[in-house]
């Protein structure tokens, strides 16, 4: 069993006011339905427990199930780090929106995650795991930003 890691760091401007960008980035069930490989994400307070489908991974199959405490600053910031009580879950995610205004109108939205996983396969197959998790990471923000910008009606 070793843990691998992936990244993802990325911004846009949005014609879309800071309030509009908020009330999507809080909606739970949105954002689910926006984002791949999400099935559901089960909110209890401050708490959010992400459910995916199986994603397949170098032979073998996972389905992340993972909660994270979030913190928000509404309208400017939303923090999340994995709950400490779920120590047993496999799956971590620890990350960052940022909202501001931007100059030339709309909002400037930045994020910031890293992903880290726990799997039966040996430290060895780290730079190929990390390679299709750093793919899988980056598909779903793509197809998540073009669901966004839909749902904003800016597509």
């Amino acid at each position: 069993m070793a843990t691998f890691y992936a990244r993802d760091r990325s911004s846009a401007v949005l014609r879309s006011s800071r309030s509009e960008v908020w009330a999507a980035l809080t909606d739970a069930a949105l954002i689910a339905q926006m984002t791949p490989y999400v099935t559901r994400i089960d909110v209890d307070g401050d708490r959010w427990t992400w459910r995916m489908g199986t994603i397949p991974v170098l032979g073998t199959s996972v389905s992340p199930h993972f909660t994270e405490v979030m913190t928000f600053a509404p309208e400017d910031r939303i923090d999340f780090h994995h709950d400490p009580a779920h120590s047993h879950e496999m799956t971590a995610v620890e990350g960052t929106y940022l909202l501001a205004d931007h100059a030339d109108g709309g909002t400037e939205v930045s994020i910031d995650l890293q992903i880290s996983t726990h799997l039966p396969l040996p430290g060895l197959a780290r730079p190929a795991v990390e390679r299709v998790m750093a793919g899988v990471v980056k598909h779903m923000g793509t197809v998540f930003s073009r669901n966004l910008l839909k749902h904003l009606g800016e597509s």
